[in-house]
């Protein structure tokens, strides 16, 4: 079992940057958890952002935002963090951290067995 807890989120303006953090607790977090960030829009589909494996070894991210995002974990701390430069108004969503158990980590939110209450990222134009 693993408790999700995001933050992090607000309004910026394009071009600007954010930090989202996850606070993560639960079974073997360190160890056995991959997690993944998504994001959804009112009326649109849930969408992958990116993933990182427990091992440290396996990290990915979506085309939309990869070169401008960092996802990063520091298991000492139980955290998970999406660093997001040079925001675009197509960013706008609420991002959501999730976990699940794994050899590496998935890319479909259907795989995800734990998800946070989700933080709301607002970029202007």
């Amino acid at each position: 079992q693993v408790q999700l807890v995001e933050s992090g989120g607000g309004l910026v303006q394009a071009g600007g940057s954010l930090r989202l953090s996850c606070a993560a607790s639960g079974w073997a977090f360190s160890t056995y958890y991959n997690i993944g960030w998504f994001r959804q829009a009112p009326g649109k589909e849930r969408e992958f952002v990116a993933a990182i494996g427990w091992s440290y070894d396996s990290i990915y991210y979506a085309d939309l935002v990869k070169g401008r995002f960092e996802i990063s974990r520091d298991n000492d701390k139980e955290m998970v963090y999406l660093q997001m430069n040079s925001l675009k108004p197509e960013d706008t969503a609420v991002y959501y951290c999730a976990a699940h158990r794994g050899s590496r980590p998935k890319l479909v939110g259907a795989d995800y067995d734990y998800w946070g209450q989700g933080t709301q990222v607002t970029v202007s134009s």
